[in-house]
């Protein structure tokens, strides 16, 4: 843990209560600085010589990561409260909001699992002549360039062999940065002999492969949300400085690079599929990239595709595929300790404002130019803002937050964040949770000061897994005794059944994944615990009566966490010993349907109202048992052969 605080108030443009920061942290301050990272840098090089140092300034990383470097010190772990808490307009105390930021600063930084992603700089362009030739001139030192320019296209080779030059168009490509395959056709290659240089003859179907892909065809992109495909490089022929720029990138993309491994996935969680019925398929229907795919009865994520997003992590029902750069549990602590850390220091009500990277900047542009944030929003940045979903929303209300509000990116998956705030609301309708649709630091700004909505009066800090933890915070924010209507597709509800149809066949049971349906082994019955339910909807895909539906929905009474039975009926007596066998309405509607069957004609219509073990007894001991076999053959004897010896 951090011992001491070394604080800065930047030349006195922003009131810091040391003596107060300190009480409410626990963190020995001492008077805040006016010029820390210029005229009174001993003041942290002799905080960071004593250890456990953190500095609340993020402007000047660079210059206090270089100091400790002199020192011979590991990097200082820092923390902004400037452009967050400090430069406001808001007129009322920042020492809660401030001791709020401090605390989660203390947190230990979560684990970033990587993978190592190894290109030799193998580069394929893509284009018309006059651009694909230039760029791969420039190209050139730096790559081993392949151009691919289109089969009409009638530019001369060029005389220099600094790069390749073939023909073709490319029917569709796969991979990422270091391992790129394509299909090509009508692929024809150069021919460097003679004095005229030509082509071979075109073919259908060739593979090839690079590790960087440049596409500057002008046409659709060969991969969705190409954005966020690492190695393809995609601009528009017709703007010379998009291709510079797309050029420039291609250059730096030869070497050995760090992929982060974004999610994690427990392929036993997953309710996707069984026995070839397709359930749950919420990430396949979010994943951006295409990284996720059917794999059996359960998906499969590629690590070197997917971009990160966390759209698939707030969808998930059942935490069979979750964000692990940061993991969610780190995300939830996060949240927790902003809101118990604000109302400790006095605070009351705080806001949660959930930002990404570009969120980040446009606070620090409203604090540095305008109005700044308000005393009682406390942001929280994530690197995945798709990734903060309804459970961690729902944490922050219970937590004490009076609200929770996304501001979203300009690249930022729209539909599944509206998905997930609409779900925030279901399952607190008291609450206040909404997304900040502003692209101005100003705006935001204002937008912000409004009336700060009521918070919870007994917060508490749900724990579990994220749907553990939805169920706690929305009992806490709506009673333990509140049946919320949920939007379709919710990963919460209950399973109807028409009893009617219902023939307790039990086909449902044995295929859903999470155990919410299941079966008596004493009687006829369907039971049914509703906090299990994921909504996959694996049981109404294959009953054969069309007799399930689903309805969204979350209960937080202690009945949901319990079975009850959806439906029975009374069992089917054996005739003979009177073992309970059956469903005795599916027997007698099996015995009137064959009745007149030339087979169970007579007394064989008994044998269906008999258990499997008297029904073999009765079939075994009647005239024509089925069962019987010719009769054996009587063993061959030493008499006999004597016999025929004398015979003969």
């Amino acid at each position: 843990m951090t011992r001491q605080i070394v604080l800065c108030d930047c030349a006195g443009s922003q009131d810091i209560d040391a003596d107060g920061l300190s009480s409410a942290t626990g963190l020995s301050a001492s008077k805040a600085c006016s010029h820390l990272c210029t005229r009174q840098i001993d003041v942290a090089a002799k905080a960071l010589k004593a250890g456990d140092a953190l500095i609340a300034c993020t402007q000047e990383a660079d210059t206090f990561t270089a100091l400790a470097e002199d020192l011979g010190l590991p990097a200082p772990a820092l923390v902004d409260i400037r452009d967050r808490a400090g430069w406001t307009d808001d007129g009322r105390p920042t020492l809660p909001k401030m001791a709020a930021l401090v605390a989660e600063a203390q947190l230990p930084a979560a684990p970033h699992p990587t993978l190592d992603v190894i290109s030799e700089g193998l580069c394929l362009i893509a284009g018309p002549a006059d651009v694909a030739f230039e760029s791969a001139d420039r190209l050139k030192d730096h790559l081993s360039v392949t151009v691919l320019i289109g089969p009409d296209d009638a530019a001369d080779p060029p005389i220099d062999r600094g790069w390749d030059l073939v023909k073709g168009t490319i029917r569709n490509a796969t991979g990422s940065l270091g391992r790129f395959s394509l299909r090509l056709d009508r692929l024809q290659q150069l021919d460097p002999a003679g004095r005229d240089r030509t082509f071979t003859s075109p073919r259908d179907g060739a593979e090839s492969a690079c590790d960087i892909l440049v596409d500057l065809r002008g046409e659709p992109p060969l991969f969705p949300a190409p954005e966020k495909r690492d190695g393809y490089l995609r601009a528009d022929p017709g703007h010379p400085q998009a291709v510079a720029d797309v050029i420039l990138a291609a250059s730096h993309l030869s070497g050995t690079f760090e992929k982060t491994l974004h999610v994690r996935t427990e392929p036993l969680l997953c309710a996707h599929s069984r026995a070839e019925q397709v359930g749950c398929t919420r990430c396949l229907d979010l994943c951006p990239t295409g990284a996720i795919t059917p794999n059996g009865e359960h998906i499969s994520v590629d690590p070197l595709i997917c971009a990160g997003c966390g759209a698939c992590s707030a969808a998930c029902p059942s935490g069979a595929i979750a964000l692990d750069a940061p993991p969610v549990d780190a995300t939830m602590r996060r949240v927790q300790t902003l809101a118990t850390a604000y109302r400790m220091a006095g605070g009351d009500a705080p806001r949660l404002l959930v930002v990404d990277p570009h969120g980040t900047e446009m606070i620090a542009l409203a604090a540095r130019y305008g109005r700044g944030l308000p005393s009682d929003v406390i942001p929280i940045e994530v690197d995945a803002l798709n990734g903060f979903g309804h459970a961690e929303a729902l944490a922050g209300l219970a937590a004490g937050f009076g609200a929770v509000i996304w501001l979203p990116a300009p690249r930022t998956d729209r539909a599944a964040l509206d998905a997930q705030v609409a779900l925030t609301r279901a399952l607190a309708p008291d609450a206040s949770a909404l997304i900040l649709d502003v692209g101005d630091p100003d705006a935001m700004a204002d937008a912000l000061r409004s009336d700060a909505p009521p918070a919870i009066q007994s917060p508490i800090r749900p724990m579990g897994t994220r749907r553990q933890i939805a169920r706690q915070a929305a009992t806490a924010l709506n009673g333990g005794d509140a049946t919320l209507p949920l939007p379709d597709g919710a990963p919460y509800g209950a399973v109807l059944v028409d009893t009617e149809a219902c023939t307790l066949c039990l086909s449902c049971v044995s295929l859903c994944p999470s155990g919410a349906l299941g079966d008596n082994p004493d009687r006829p019955q369907l039971r049914f615990q509703e906090d299990a339910c994921l909504q996959c909807g694996l049981c109404a895909n294959i009953c054969p009566e069309d007799a399930i539906t689903l309805d969204p929905r979350m209960d937080t009474s202690p009945a949901a966490l319990s079975q009850r039975v959806l439906h029975e009926e009374e069992p089917a007596l054996c005739i003979e010993c009177g073992a309970a066998f059956g469903v005795a309405s599916t027997i007698e509607r099996i015995v009137a349907k064959l009745e007149g069957h030339s087979m169970f004609g007579g007394d064989r219509a008994r044998l269906i109202r008999m258990c499997n073990d008297c029904r073999i007894a009765a079939q075994v001991h009647s005239a024509d048992n089925p069962f019987a076999s010719n009769p054996r053959p009587r063993p061959r004897t030493t008499a006999d052969e004597l016999s025929k010896r004398r015979d003969h």
